[in-house]
């Protein structure tokens, strides 16, 4: 049991030390009192520009805790005492198969780690390469090679993420986020992601991080193979699990957790024609923006944008079109970040953003996106809203001219209807290449109406952020997963016995944090009925 104190603030310019004396000082107590002392979140506070300040909670033990709250009658101090529990009571039953994971992004890869720590040896099978040959294919197809179908910007080792900023920012208030953090610096992540209020490793840290958690997986028992494809599943008369066809190979199989990710809808349409429950699921669809971060930097921090605290900027962006009814907002923002190729299909373009750890790139870049619903999707079927994206990122390869160059264009030349026909003071990030093209061919008439009313309320927010120079670059469709595959109490698959969808690709997460706490989930669930190999 320990104190937890929130809304401790510095000035910018005080030193971190100051924090034990304010501590001693709410607590009425003396430093030599103090067991332990941690930081558990660390933000910004840059409303005022003229006064920017960090704001702290603290984990503090001491002696008499809870007569100290007491004593304190201060709304910012109590007992904290929510904890995740790893120990929990194992199942049973008897496993006739070793426990399948499906798919080494973080809900699968989380879901590995606990299942080898207690004991019952998984095997992962991925699609795609392990991380170190997936970076140098995903480089290739940056610079003009041929596109890997299975290992890719979505598809390989570490998931989307990979390839992303390595956020860690979350809504969920789950215990189990504390216990994927620590797992995280275990295996090279900074420290600093345990508490800073938004954290993130960076893709190239990511990268060395998600080999390491690969590695502990192995060498606890656990076999993780890579371009290895689920194709179908089997099961008996009463619906139970008993096989998988992997590479065509049909592997017994008993317990799976399918962690599949946004884009694998190849899988998506093998478990529709299984006759697995899903229903289609609202999305965003949007471009992605560039400017200066420089410019993000001033608008944000103010006459503090140069000071050693501070790194490069970021925002949070929301508004409600007044014409269509329709939210749109920032996404998967990256301060000092590129903006890439994020395709899996042939003929299909999407975008994506990306930075590493330091965000020292000249541009900062966010998707900008738009709410879209099952009322916007053609069909019947829940995979209307997969054909959805499929239509739209077909569109936007077309318009950039069929080799997975992206179509973009100015936001001065966007809110007027033209074409551009020359860069301003914004260079383009993307690779492998980018045409001058006008993003409302590759849109929705609706997305087009609401980004433009967007971006003219975010200039009010942000100056600057609607300059005619900015550069929208097409498109953004992956924001989440267009099904949700539907599960009961128990976390399996009302369809199938055995099954237990996870992360994001199920519909049920929106990141690296969430994903990785489903499939732990997933896996306690799994642990829980059934006893160890």
């Amino acid at each position: 049991m320990t104190i937890r104190i929130s809304n401790l603030t510095l000035d910018i310019d005080e030193d971190i030390e100051l924090l034990r004396k304010k501590v001693c000082k709410k607590l009425r107590i003396k430093d030599k009192d103090i067991k332990s002392f941690k930081i558990l979140r660390e933000s910004i506070d840059a409303r005022k520009k003229n006064s920017i300040k960090f704001n702290y909670s603290l984990e503090v033990e001491c002696e008499n805790e809870s007569r100290l709250v007491a004593l304190a009658r201060d709304k910012d101090i109590k007992i904290e005492e929510v904890k995740y529990d790893s120990e929990f009571q194992l199942g049973n039953k008897q496993l006739d198969n070793r426990p399948v994971v499906v798919g080494m992004g973080p809900a699968g890869m989380f879901a590995a780690l606990l299942l080898a720590e207690k004991g019952y040896k998984p095997i992962v099978f991925e699609r795609g390469e392990k991380v170190e040959e997936r970076t140098r294919t995903v480089e290739g197809f940056w610079n003009g090679d041929k596109l890997n179908l299975n290992s890719n910007v979505q598809f390989g080792e570490g998931g989307a993420g990979t390839f992303s900023d390595g956020k860690l920012t979350t809504r969920i208030k789950d215990s189990r986020c504390d216990f994927v953090l620590e797992k995280f610096v275990e295996s090279g992540a900074p420290e600093e992601i345990k508490y800073k209020g938004k954290p993130h490793i960076g893709t190239d840290i990511l990268k060395t991080v998600v080999k390491n958690i690969r590695e502990k997986i192995i060498s606890l028992g656990g076999e993780v193979r890579f371009n290895s494809k689920l194709e179908d599943l089997k099961y008996n008369d009463n619906n139970k699990l008993c096989a998988i066809v992997v590479n065509e190979e049909e592997i017994p199989c008993d317990v799976l957790i399918l962690a599949l990710g946004h884009s694998s809808r190849d899988t998506y349409e093998m478990l529709y024609k299984r006759g697995v429950f899903m229903s289609p699921k609202p999305f965003a669809i949007g471009v992605r923006i560039e400017h200066s971060q420089e410019l993000i930097n001033q608008t944000q921090y103010g006459k503090f944008a140069k000071h050693k605290k501070l790194k490069a900027a970021d925002y949070k962006l929301t508004y409600t079109s007044k014409n269509t009814n329709r939210a749109v907002y920032s996404f998967c923002m990256c301060p000092g970040g590129e903006v890439v190729a994020a395709s899996s299909e042939e003929g299909r373009l999407v975008t994506n953003g990306m930075s590493f750890y330091r965000r020292d790139k000249e541009n900062a870049n966010a998707a900008i996106v738009v709410t879209v619903g099952e009322s916007d999707f053609v069909g019947e079927t829940p995979l209307k809203g997969m054909e959805f994206q499929r239509k739209y990122e077909s569109l936007a390869f077309k318009l950039g001219g069929g080799n997975y160059n992206a179509p973009i264009q100015l936001v001065g030349d966007f809110l007027e209807d033209r074409v551009s026909k020359r860069l301003g003071s914004i260079k383009p990030t993307y690779k492998p290449g980018y045409t001058f093209a006008n993003l409302k061919d590759c849109l929705p008439n609706e997305v087009v109406e609401t980004l433009k009313e967007g971006l003219v309320a975010f200039d009010k927010k942000i100056k600057g952020f609607a300059e005619k120079d900015a550069v929208l670059t097409g498109i953004e469709t992956r924001t989440s997963a267009p099904v949700k595959i539907q599960r009961n109490e128990k976390l399996q698959s009302i369809s199938v016995n055995g099954l237990y969808p996870a992360g994001e690709g199920a519909g049920y997460a929106g990141g690296i944090m969430s994903a990785a706490v489903d499939g732990l989930k997933c896996a306690e669930s799994i642990m829980k009925e059934y006893a160890q190999l």
